[in-house]
């Protein structure tokens, strides 16, 4: 995910700290990342370049468009479809770094500003985190979200695009490199209790800057995003929480879920399932020990099924990783997964405790983050008047993502789902959403007639 020249200081053709990565890229990249920023079309549209490995750059529209842009031998850029790698014939033209405006199909598009403060602050065990503040110019009050990482190791100050593309509808937005990736110190962790602690600070931090402009403030957590983000705004006060492809159960039900999802899609009866989810358990409890215990367990289950023919086609979300290895190898590799994951966290909980308006916002197609349960107890957390809003867009998968199946079954994406960043505007803004944001299938309290 990505960055621009995001206000009116970060021009010409330069990469800047604010885009690039503490090692800095190849002179191509530099020079195609001057184009990376968000831009208005005459007729009000928002559409966002950001940048890509290499010299490539990718562009979004606010309505969930997608494509790619390739340099082309002769000069000029090409579009792509979505993450397809097909030509979409869409007409884009960047121009040269400095200009203010872009050719986007067909029509003319210029360069937003923003007030932009750069700024380090302190997480937990006194790491050093670097993190952005992104204003809409001005001096009125606005809503800011801050955005709090999945699981990637990406430097977000760099490749994540909201921080352009909800300034452009009126928001705020603070971003920033967790520990352990991008500019930031400290060693990259997926410990929960940690990235919280983390977020809260981020949080301070964007509240201090924001000062008297600052209106709701809350979090926007993704994928992995979603376990850490309500921690945060069960600790500290927080105006709303948004979970995007996230999940309501433990990452070792995750793995058990998209087993029983990527096994029914191939055609597998629901007793083949069973039988495949007792291998995901059984190295579940590998991953769970942190590779100390459960070898002789998986080993046996494993010599169990190893002949049967649906077993080339187990999966999920982390078994996979284990089914080629015997117990030497497994640990061997174990350390490489050292990450004080908490494998059995349980977020309900949390979320059974929590007192802050959250929107929830799902994929019904979604392997990495199976909706079917989730939204199943969050139905539950509804029912009993929680402030939880659940939007699922049922034909979307892991990042609100529609796309195309191969015949091998491999997908390929396409878009965002239409309404999809749309939702997120109206919930940051005033806690509420209405009834169409595409085909998505929204239920509970944030929900306006």
């Amino acid at each position: 995910m990505p960055h621009n020249r995001l206000s009116s200081t970060l021009r010409a053709c330069i990469a800047t700290a604010a885009l690039i990565t503490a090692t800095g890229p190849a002179r191509a990249a530099e020079t195609s990342e001057c184009h990376v920023g968000s831009y208005r079309l005459a007729d009000g549209r928002i559409v966002d370049i950001a940048p890509l490995e290499g010299d490539r750059l990718r562009w979004r529209t606010f309505d969930g468009a997608v494509g790619e842009l390739k340099p082309q031998p002769g000069g000029g850029w090409q579009s792509l479809y979505g993450w397809t790698g097909r030509p979409d014939g869409i007409a884009v033209d960047p121009g040269a770094c400095g200009d203010d405006r872009i050719s986007f199909a067909g029509s003319d598009a210029r360069r937003l500003s923003f007030d932009v403060t750069e700024r380090d602050f302190t997480g937990r065990d006194g790491v050093t985190l670097k993190g952005r503040l992104v204003m809409p110019q001005g001096k009125g009050k606005v809503p800011v979200v801050v955005l709090v990482h999945g699981a990637e190791r990406d430097a977000a100050l760099r490749f994540n695009f909201l921080q352009r593309l909800f300034p452009a509808a009126g928001i705020g937005v603070f971003v920033y490199d967790k520990r352990g990736t991008g500019t930031s110190g400290g060693i990259y962790t997926q410990d929960f209790d940690l990235l919280a602690d983390d977020a809260i600070a981020a949080m301070a931090t964007a509240r201090k800057l924001a000062g008297k402009r600052a209106g709701r403030v809350g979090y926007q957590g993704a994928s992995q995003g979603g376990w850490v983000a309500p921690l945060a705004a069960n600790r500290a006060p927080a105006d709303f929480v948004i979970v995007s492809f996230g999940l309501a159960v433990s990452i070792l039900d995750e793995d058990l879920q998209q087993m029983e999802m990527e096994l029914a899609d191939k055609g597998y009866p629901p007793e083949i399932i069973a039988k495949a989810q007792e291998i995901a358990r059984a190295a579940g409890e590998i991953f769970a020990s942190n590779f100390k215990q459960g070898y002789a367990e998986f080993d046996a289950v494993r010599a169990k099924y190893r002949g049967e023919s649906w077993y080339k086609d187990v999966h999920g979300h982390i078994t996979w990783l284990l089914l080629p290895h015997e117990e030497a190898a497994m640990r061997a590799e174990g350390p490489k997964y050292d990450w004080g994951t908490p494998f059995r966290y349980d977020p309900m909980p949390t979320l059974t405790a929590n007192k802050t308006p959250q929107l929830w916002v799902l994929g019904g197609r979604d392997y990495q983050a199976p909706a079917k349960e989730t939204s199943r107890r969050l139905g539950t957390l509804i029912d009993a008047g929680k402030p939880f809003t659940l939007a699922v867009y049922p034909q979307a998968e892991h990042g609100i993502t529609l796309f195309e199946t191969a015949p091998d079954g491999a997908r390929v994406s396409t878009r965002f789902a239409e309404g999809y960043f749309a939702m997120m505007r109206d919930f940051i803004k005033d806690g509420g959403i209405g009834a169409d944001y595409g085909d998505a299938r929204i239920s509970g309290g944030g929900k306006r007639d």
